[in-house]
Parts: C-alpha cells; sequence; structure tokens
C-alpha cells in the first residue's frame, strides 16, 4: 500500500505543539454502515505517538511498532471478523508524549505534529480525554511515564458505544504527509503481539476485605459479583500465579466517587535498603510468595469512579499501556454510593513467540530452571526486545545479543531480531559508535555495547547465513572499529574512552557485579585510566568482522581485521598482564576481574593451556577477582567450555536453582540486588540445553553444517529436540557402565552434519 496516496493524518482541530509539554490522550471515533459482514475488511493505522483502535467496543490492536528519526511504522490489519452487519465504531485511543525526553517514554519516539494515521477517510470526530493524566512512576529516573491518574466520566463511559451521543466533539483536522514531521512510513516488520485473555488465579493477601478468599476466587474466576458497600474500604492482593505482561480491565457499576488504586508488583519483598543512590534503595527478596513477612512495592494506576456503569454496559477501566505484574494490591474506597465489582482480568501480551526446542537431563532441577527461562524470554519480547518488562522496557545491545541467540536456539525465529539489527544500524552516530538501547529518544553509548551489535550479525549469519543483510550493516561495523581504532594510544590499547555514567561522557559499563557497584557496573581502574575489558571488546569486535568479511568474499578487508586484531592482542599482552600472567583490569594496575580473563580466552589472546589456569583461579578463589554477574554469565559458560572446563557450571547453575526455590517464576537481573524479577539476559539454559547439553550449533554459515557435540561432563543422560532453521533435530545421549557415551540422533535428509567421535557411539 502506498501510504502517501492513501492515508491520511488526523488530530485536533486546535493544537499549540509549543504549549503542550504533558502526555496528552485523544480519543477519535468513527462510524462505518455496512450492509452486510464483509469477508475482509483491511486498515492501516498509525500514531504519533501510540494507538489502541476499538471495533465495535472490542480490542482490535495497539501500535504502532516502535520506530525512531528513521522510520516509523504503520499497521496493516484486518478487523472483519470484529464487524458486523449495519452499523459499527470505530474508536481509537491515541497517546502523544511532548518533545522533551524525561516527559515521554524514552523508547516511543514522537514529534510536534500528532496524529491519527489511517486509511479509513473522512467524518472522524475526536475529543481530548482530559480525564486521563499520566504520572511519572518515581522523581529521578521514570524511563515508561505510563502510569495513569484517571477519572471516569459519561465519555470513558459510553465513547466506544453505538448509542453514544457524540455531539459535543468535534470534527478532526485532517492534514497530509508533507505536513506533519514523520518521514518514511513504513509497513511492521513483525508479527502482531498476541492477546489471550487471562484470570487471576486467587487473593494471596487480604488487608480489608469483608469477603472470605473463596468468594474472591469465585469472582476473579467470573462465577460470581461482589458489592461493596458505600463507605467501605476493600483492599486485597491479587495472585496472577507467574509473573505476567498484560492490559487490565476493571469493570464495575455504580459506586460514584469511588476511589480505586491498582498497584503492580513483581513480588513480596522485605523493607528497602539505605543506600545513597536513591536507584539503588531496592527492597531486600527472598521467597517472592512470602505474603506474610513481605509487602508489595511497585507503580499504581489511580481511577476515580463515575458511578454510571451497570450490569448491561459496566463502567470499565484500562490502562492504556500493558502492565507487568504477578501481584496486584487493588483497593476501593467507597463514598455514599455502593460499588459493585463486574470483574477484573488481563488480556496478556508479548511478542508470539513458539518455543520448539525443549531438553531434558538427569538433573531435574533443570527443569525448573527451563520453565523460568522460557517464561522470561516471552515477558521480554514485544515490539523490541527489551531488558525488562517492569523498570525500563528498553532494548540494549548487550541483553539482546544474547536474547536473539535464545530465540534462535528455541524457535529459529528471527524476526524480531533482523527488526533489533535494523534499529541499532540505524542508532549510528557521526563518531561510530550506535547507542547502548534503541530505539531511545536521547543518545546514550556505552562503547562496548557496540562489539555485542557486531556479535548479534556473526551469530545471525551462523544461524541464517543472510548476505545481503550483512552487506547492509557492515558500514556501521566499519564505523564502530574505526572509532576504536582512532582511540588507540601510543601503546597501542584502547585508550580511555568513557567512564561512569555521567551525561558528559560515555558509560564504560561493563557488568553489575558487587564488587562495581560504587563504579556504576564499570571496573573502579576507570578512575585512573583506559579499561582493559574495552581492548579486548575491541579484538572480538575485529574477529567477528573478520568472520563476516570473509563471508561476503571481502578477504582483503577480513585480513586488515585480523592484523588489527592481533596488534591489539599483542598489546593487551604488553600492557595489561600482571601476577601469575593474570589479565589486569587496567594496564599496569593490580585489580583483576574474572571478566578480563574470560574474554582474553575468547578472543585467544590467551593460550588455552594458560588461560584455562587463570580461569580456574578465578573460580577457586572467587573471594579475590570481581565475578560475572548472571549478566556475563554466557560469556563465562563459553571460556568454560572452551578450556574444558565446562563441568564447573553444574555448581554455577545453583545461582538459578535458589530463584526456583524462591519461588520465582522468571529470572531474576541478579542474585545481588534483584532489582528486576525478569531480565532475559538471565534465560541462558535456552542457549545451554540445545546448543551445549545437547549440543546442537551451527558451524558453517546459515547452519550450513551443524556440529552435534553434547557436554556430559556432569550429567549421566540428557535428551531433547532442537529446532533449526533447517529443521528440527532429535537427540539423545546416555552414558553407559564404562563412562562412554551412546549418543543418537534424528535429523531431517539434506541436513550436512558433523559431530565428535570421541567417546560416543553414534546411531
Amino acid at each position: 500500500m502506498n501510504q502517501n496516496d492513501d492515508c491520511t493524518w488526523y488530530w485536533l482541530p486546535e493544537w499549540n505543539a509549543e504549549k503542550e509539554t504533558s502526555p496528552v490522550f485523544v480519543y477519535f471515533r468513527k462510524e462505518i454502515e455496512l450492509e452486510e459482514k464483509p469477508e475482509h475488511f483491511t486498515i492501516c493505522m498509525s500514531a504519533d505517538s501510540r494507538y489502541k483502535l476499538y471495533v465495535n467496543q472490542k480490542l482490535a490492536e495497539a501500535g504502532p511498532s516502535k520506530g525512531n528519526d528513521q522510520i516509523w511504522y504503520y499497521d496493516e490489519l484486518d478487523i472483519a471478523p470484529l464487524l458486523k452487519n449495519g452499523r459499527n465504531i470505530l474508536a481509537v485511543a491515541v497517546l502523544h508524549y511532548p518533545v522533551e525526553h524525561y516527559k515521554g517514554n524514552f523508547s516511543t519516539f514522537r514529534t510536534k505534529t500528532p496524529g491519527l494515521y489511517t486509511n479509513i477517510k473522512g467524518d472522524w470526530i475526536c475529543r481530548r480525554a482530559e480525564h486521563i493524566q499520566i504520572v511519572s512512576e518515581n522523581p529521578w529516573f521514570a524511563p515508561m511515564q505510563i502510569y495513569e491518574r484517571a477519572a471516569g466520566n459519561q465519555t470513558s463511559l459510553l465513547w466506544m458505544h453505538e448509542n453514544y451521543d457524540a455531539a459535543d466533539w468535534k470534527p478532526a483536522r485532517e492534514y497530509g504527509t508533507d505536513e506533519t514531521e514523520i518521514k518514511n512510513l513504513s509497513l511492521r516488520t513483525i508479527p502482531f503481539l498476541r492477546k489471550i485473555k487471562g484470570k487471576f488465579r486467587e487473593i494471596s493477601k487480604q488487608h480489608r476485605s469483608d469477603y472470605s478468599p473463596d468468594e474472591w476466587k469465585d469472582f476473579l474466576q467470573e462465577k460470581r459479583t461482589l458489592l461493596v458497600p458505600s463507605n467501605t474500604v476493600e483492599s486485597v492482593d491479587i495472585d496472577a500465579g507467574e509473573l505476567m505482561t498484560g492490559y487490565l480491565q476493571l469493570r464495575m457499576a455504580q459506586g460514584a466517587g469511588a476511589e480505586i488504586t491498582l498497584l503492580q508488583a513483581e513480588c513480596y519483598a522485605g523493607e528497602r535498603c539505605e543506600h545513597e543512590d536513591p536507584f539503588k534503595r531496592l527492597p531486600r527478596k527472598g521467597d517472592r510468595t512470602d505474603a506474610v513477612h513481605g509487602d508489595l512495592y511497585g507503580n499504581e494506576d489511580f481511577y476515580l469512579a463515575f458511578g454510571g456503569g451497570t450490569e448491561g454496559i459496566p463502567e470499565v477501566y484500562e490502562p492504556f499501556w500493558f502492565r507487568t505484574f504477578r501481584y496486584i494490591r487493588l483497593r476501593i474506597e467507597t463514598k455514599e454510593e455502593p460499588l459493585q465489582l463486574l470483574g477484573f482480568d488481563y488480556t496478556e501480551t508479548g511478542y508470539p513467540l513458539e518455543i520448539q526446542s525443549w531438553g531434558k537431563a538427569s538433573d531435574s532441577s533443570l527443569d525448573g530452571v527451563w520453565d523460568i527461562s522460557a517464561r522470561t524470554l516471552r515477558r521480554c519480547m514485544f515490539e523490541t526486545y527489551v531488558d525488562c518488562p517492569f523498570y525500563e522496557q528498553l532494548q540494549y545491545a548487550m541483553d539482546s545479543r544474547s536474547q536473539m541467540l535464545f530465540t534462535y536456539a528455541t524457535a529459529a525465529d528471527d524476526r524480531l531480531a533482523r527488526k533489533c539489527m535494523e534499529d541499532f544500524r540505524q542508532s549510528a552516530l557521526e563518531d561510530g559508535m550506535i547507542q547502548c538501547s534503541y530505539p531511545n529518544y536521547e543518545n546514550n553509548v556505552i562503547p562496548g555495547f557496540s562489539i555485542y551489535y557486531i556479535g548479534m550479525l556473526y551469530d545471525h549469519m551462523m544461524y541464517f547465513g543472510d548476505r545481503e543483510l550483512i552487506e547492509k550493516h557492515m558500514p556501521v561495523v566499519e564505523g564502530i572499529l574505526n572509532y576504536f581504532n582512532s582511540r588507540l594510544d601510543e601503546s597501542g590499547i584502547v585508550g580511555k574512552i568513557g567512564g561512569l555514567n555521567k551525561p558528559d561522557n560515555y558509560w564504560s559499563f561493563i557488568d553489575w557485579t558487587k564488587e562495581w557497584d560504587k563504579t556504576d557496573g564499570v571496573p573502579p581502574v576507570t578512575l585512573d585510566g583506559p579499561i582493559t575489558m574495552e581492548s579486548l571488546l575491541y579484538v572480538l569486535g575485529l574477529q567477528y568482522a573478520a568472520e563476516l568479511a570473509d563471508y561476503l568474499g571481502q578477504n582483503a578487508a577480513a585480513e586488515c581485521y585480523r592484523k588489527a586484531a592481533v596488534n591489539a592482542q599483542q598489546a593487551v599482552n604488553r600492557c595489561c598482564k600482571g601476577i601469575n600472567g593474570m589479565y589486569q583490569d587496567g594496564p599496569g594496575m593490580e585489580a583483576y576481574s574474572q571478566h578480563t580473563q574470560v574474554f582474553a580466552i575468547l578472543t585467544d589472546t590467551v593460550s588455552i593451556e594458560a588461560g584455562r589456569a587463570l580461569l580456574e583461579e578465578t573460580l577457586i578463589n572467587s573471594e579475590r577477582y570481581a565475578q560475572c554477574s548472571v549478566a556475563m554469565m554466557f560469556y563465562l559458560f563459553r571460556a568454560l567450555e572452551k578450556c574444558g572446563l565446562y563441568h564447573y557450571t553444574n555448581g554455577l547453575w545453583d545461582i538459578w536453582r535458589t530463584m526456583v526455590d524462591n519461588n520465582l517464576t522468571t529470572c531474576a537481573e541478579d542474585p545481588i540486588s534483584s532489582r528486576s524479577d525478569c531480565h532475559a539476559w538471565g534465560s541462558l539454559l535456552l542457549y545451554e540445553m540445545p546448543a551445549s547439553i545437547l549440543g546442537v550449533r551451527p558451524v558453517k554459515p546459515g547452519c550450513g553444517q551443524i556440529m552435534i557435540q553434547p557436554h556430559t561432563e556432569w550429567l549421566s543422560w540428557a535428551k531433547g529436540e532442537v529446532m533449526t532453521p533447517k529443521g528440527k533435530i532429535e537427540v539423545a545421549w546416555e552414558k553407559q557402565e564404562n563412562e562412554e557415551v551412546k549418543l543418537t540422533i534424528h535429523c531431517p535428509d539434506g541436513m550436512e552434519i558433523c559431530y565428535d567421535h570421541e567417546g560416543r557411539s553414534p546411531e
């Protein structure tokens, strides 16, 4: 569809962008008369900044897919299933954020020319929804800007309905694409998010209630309604049974003036810890279901009931943006009129990921780890990958590289990954760096994260082998490596290119390890000079780039990258080695971490034999070295694998076993602060089971050849199925009494397979 010819922008007839400094909701409405219900009825729709489309009171879609200042997406959808003979009502809620960064959602781009974009032309009417206000989640860091303070009224009650009197609405102003700041409108490239009706499980705690837990449970299962008398407070904690992302919906009748709060929380937790940094004043977490000793901490929506609802036409409160929750504290304080609760549920949403790989092993504790890992990945995939759904909903390059690999290994699905790589390609700055999270309305750079973007391209090459995609991204790869190369100091290592997390410089974040807490995840040697990790990441980026160039037939470029990598390796070995050959966190600095040893191994800066000794030293004498947190475990596991130390992973899985024991239903951000209970870099087993324990991974681009080399060190058997872009592979292995491993493989015809013969008897 040619969007410029067939679609039009609509907005309020009166609008002064300079005076609009807060988020604004606008309702649009249009009637369509149909003689008979059509088989198909395709419309296109977008908005600045977000829309929710309802057809005959049913949610049809929310969008658009997140874009940026170079591309804006529109959706094309068939609404025929929601239409009927006769009169149909299209109702669209649009949320527009102001252009000031901190007054809007960080990952949502916006302009000074807001609007609803659609091919359904003419006769749209609109009005500002002044009864809803966006409130910041906290005063010092509020990247989402999605929580609401709302008051019901006649419009919010009936505006989607056929019999609503819209006489006081205004005709929407129509304007063309040449009048808007939005350019390069493009059709959505990813599937629509899933929309699945869900019900809460039960009450986890009663604070004040005249009803029993069983009566509340029946209400949540739509078996009864509940009447809250006048001048009464009802306060209960409601359990979803697992961490969930979805659109909340509370339905009610009567109850004019009732004050309702919906507090959303990931878990029960203890009191907040003391810390000079308000960002780190986090509740102490243990058993996430301990409602006796714990409390709920989170963000809340406030709603003032209008009171005009009935059982036939209930008053509905549904926050515009999806919410993340495991528990909801519902508090209702009625005034002079009783309030009847008719229903409370949600519509689950997220990227429609279909996990097709699975695995079982002799260690049954991994079953629970797989369960929370799969749920975590699902809860961190929407229109982008996100770091966490509860706190930020930002797509970070380091996080996303791991999430993409988890997606490939379990679903062989690269649709969201392609968009992710394109997002970061479009984020490139003039100096060559990409932004560490993107889409992001304001520039933000972590130099090392640009290398993880190059890693994304390497991974995609190995799994999918798309030369055209690699060619498109290579100019950005070159820009990144040129940036690092131009900042080599006289000794040949990467000089000081960043530091602490401050507005006026790049942030040299490496990992959220506890030893680096006071320096914002940066090795403390940054206070005195460059950090070794940035040189090692530069080497890694050069090595990935050489492989990419080889695949494209760019042999001269590949050779150039390899020579640069060797030069940087030699510089690191000259300048950054200390006691017993350990790699220092900074040149000449007597500070050491597990991280520098891991990346020295992964980049072949150190031999495998020497690297094995260095890595074992950090594991055996862990108190002497900053340890890799959950965020870096993928790279630690790769180094252990490379050095023949994979048996150490058994003990490292205790971090996840503890998560299961603490009744998490998703993977925590890290075991120290556990700020977020859902952080997808922790879904490591989604890679380790298919690619290491079952041993299935590509060794030639595009899965041109697949290696099957299971790690059997600490397990006695494992079995499962691994989905690849070339089809599904069945693997089963079991240790015999003589310790020989019996390996059974079933794979599609025509798939090129290789395997390690040593100690195995393949069938």
